[in-house]
């Protein structure tokens, strides 16, 4: 592989990795509510939440590495899917690794473009994160867990039934190192780092509406990067959505800013049960 090569197979495989351990780290309680199962097929992971109350947790990501991206492959992910009883999932694959009958692979079961995201990633001694905040960031023990959580998913404005249990049982996973933000007593804003050997993967990091443009999320990135500094990694990696022509995406502005660089954008691919033509089994 070439270094870009090592660099995209990295960065997938950390994604891969922590949105795995969220949901397969989710309390028995809250994986029933939400219908939750996991399972890792062909070097990727696939990921169903039947009762996503906002269709964003059912995806599939981190294949053609350990091996290729095919019509076989992509039938036992849809398959799992149909098992599950899941309504619709997103698949994420990086770019390179499409192989050049992606399109007939995805046409025969209905798969269409969605979103874009963009993948972003740096050698930790390039990430120089700017100016932080007058608020106080450190790091999330078990007991402000619960309130973290909560204010993670309201600042991506999302329900918290269910889904704050999953994102709270990330704080005493040893790969996760959770942070917050408080303005005195009150927590603003959070994040979260996943470490996977050499590489620190950014995650989940958002504000309160009332708390924006405090240089919040600047300070997160920031300490999140000195974390994984102190975890030994080698490289940051990120994501982000791609933003539209015209418009700006504040948390890609962020991530550029404290040094991560763009390396790809990453078609999102949205499978559909109600509109695939084969026939299930």
């Amino acid at each position: 592989m070439t270094n870009e090569e090592l660099t995209t197979a990295m960065a997938e495989a950390a994604e891969a990795d922590f949105m795995y351990a969220y949901e397969a780290g989710t309390p028995a309680a809250a994986q029933e509510q939400l219908g939750i199962a996991v399972d890792r097929i062909g070097g990727g992971v696939v990921l169903s939440m039947r009762n996503d109350p906002v269709s964003y947790w059912s995806k599939a990501l981190g294949f053609g590495f350990t091996e290729p991206v095919t019509r076989e492959l992509v039938d036992r992910i849809v398959a799992f899917y149909r098992a599950q009883g899941t309504a619709g999932a997103v698949i994420q694959v990086a770019p390179s690794v499409l192989p050049a009958e992606w399109d007939e692979i995805r046409l025969a079961h209905g798969i269409e473009p969605a979103t874009s995201w963009v993948k972003l990633a740096a050698p930790i001694e390039q990430v120089r994160p700017g100016v932080g905040t007058r608020l106080r960031v450190a790091p999330v023990g078990a007991s402000d867990a619960a309130e973290w959580a909560q204010v993670l998913l309201r600042g991506f404005g999302m329900p918290t039934e269910g889904l704050a249990e999953m994102v709270a049982a990330s704080v005493d996973h040893p790969q996760f190192h959770p942070y917050g933000v408080w303005d005195g007593a009150d927590l603003v804003g959070g994040a979260n780092l996943f470490v996977r050997g050499p590489v620190g993967a950014l995650n989940s990091g958002s504000t309160l509406p009332s708390h924006r443009n405090l240089g919040v999320q600047s300070a997160l990135i920031a300490a999140r990067a000195e974390a994984a500094r102190a975890a030994g990694c080698r490289w940051l990696i990120a994501e982000t959505g791609r933003p539209a022509e015209g418009t700006k995406n504040q948390s890609l502005a962020n991530l550029e800013r404290a040094g991560l660089r763009v390396r790809y954008a990453r078609q999102n691919w949205r499978w559909q049960a109600d509109t695939d033509p084969t026939p299930a089994a």
